[in-house]
């Protein structure tokens, strides 16, 4: 009897004992509770991340400009910086040499680099459709059918994207240098106000824009070549970083670019168009707000599939088109494989 009274003398009281136990579970239960939270911050080491983008800042850099200015990023642990593009900043070269983490650039761009022995893989196709296409003045051009080229002079940035585009049309259609005139264009558009240069190439949603206002603003009709219509699908702006990002930080890589896709997707959401006009305001001050409005929704016809795919599908056959009119024409010699180049969607 007098060992019963002892016992539960010393014994715990049992809201002690149940404190005990939940203490020596929290190291067993923290880890689950952090695996079920969101992941936007996690994965990653916390640096700074460069992109060097296709172009200048414009309607089609929106996405990337959103997720930086609306805090998508540094959800996701990146702090970002954005780097303009250009005719003679190039994202693959950038990435190669160790200057950018990340960057934004078309389908021949990547094949000439990777056919070079470039490490460079995609992880995202922003561009659905090519914005690529050729301005011209109804009243003084008339264009049907590439046959109507003969004869013409036709704006082209050499070693741009839209050389391989037009030399791909010229190789389909049977057409030489000496049917027409390729003449070199720059930022001046001075040659084609003055007649000297007949087809101007422009990005549909961007240039096309304000040059077809001009162009109605001065009496005339403007028209646009479009090697989409003739078959010629080359695939556009895509998210692209080295092999060896890829290989050795694949959580960085799946993180930053749900972050991109993410921009994208909000950004060009229908409530959100005077917000996206004003955010690009202050990337491209001298565009008036009415142009940029244009140049948004002509870019979500580029940007968002027509079917349900989610944006950043990666369009397999025309990639496929892509890189079988690039060899049948001799743009690119060397190797490259599909099955390497899409570590995060494989074809």
């Amino acid at each position: 009897m007098a060992e019963k009274k002892i016992y539960r003398r010393l014994r715990p009281p049992r809201h002690l004992s149940l404190l005990s136990l939940i203490i020596c579970l929290i190291p067993l239960i923290m880890p689950i509770l952090s695996g079920c939270s969101s992941t936007k911050n996690k994965g990653h080491e916390k640096r700074q991340y460069t992109i060097r983008l296709k172009w200048l800042f414009n309607a089609s850099t929106l996405g990337e400009i959103w997720a930086k200015e609306n805090g998508i990023f540094k959800a996701y642990g990146f702090n970002v910086q954005l780097k303009e593009g250009g005719a003679e900043q190039d994202a693959l070269t950038e990435i190669e040499l160790g200057r950018a983490d990340f960057g934004v650039a078309s389908a021949d761009q990547i094949f000439r680099a990777v056919s070079k022995g470039a490490h460079i893989v995609v992880l995202a196709q922003v561009f659905q459709k090519n914005p690529l296409q050729w301005i011209y003045i109804r009243e003084r051009t008339a264009i049907k059918n590439p046959v109507d080229l003969k004869g013409k002079t036709i704006g082209i940035t050499f070693g741009g994207n839209d050389e391989a585009i037009f030399r791909a049309i010229m190789g389909e259609f049977g057409l030489t240098e000496k049917d027409l005139t390729l003449y070199a264009v720059h930022y001046d558009y001075a040659p084609f106000w003055r007649g000297e240069v007949d087809l101007w190439p422009v990005y549909r949603n961007t240039q096309g824009v304000f040059l077809s206002e001009r162009i109605r603003q001065q009496g005339e009709t403007p028209g646009f070549f479009d090697p989409y219509d003739l078959g010629v699908a080359f695939v556009a702006n895509s998210l692209v970083t080295s092999k060896d990002m890829a290989n050795k930080h694949k959580k960085v890589i799946e993180a930053f670019t749900r972050a991109v896709l993410e921009g994208w997707r909000e950004a060009l959401l229908p409530e959100n168009i005077d917000k996206a006009v004003a955010l690009l305001k202050k990337y491209a001050p001298a565009t008036p707000k009415d142009i940029l409005r244009r140049q948004i929704k002509e870019t979500m016809q580029m940007v968002i599939p027509k079917d349900e795919r989610p944006i950043g599908t990666i369009d397999i056959r025309s990639w496929k088109k892509t890189l079988h009119i690039m060899k049948a024409q001799g743009l690119i010699k060397g190797k490259v494989d599909l099955k390497d180049l899409f570590p995060l969607s494989p074809p």
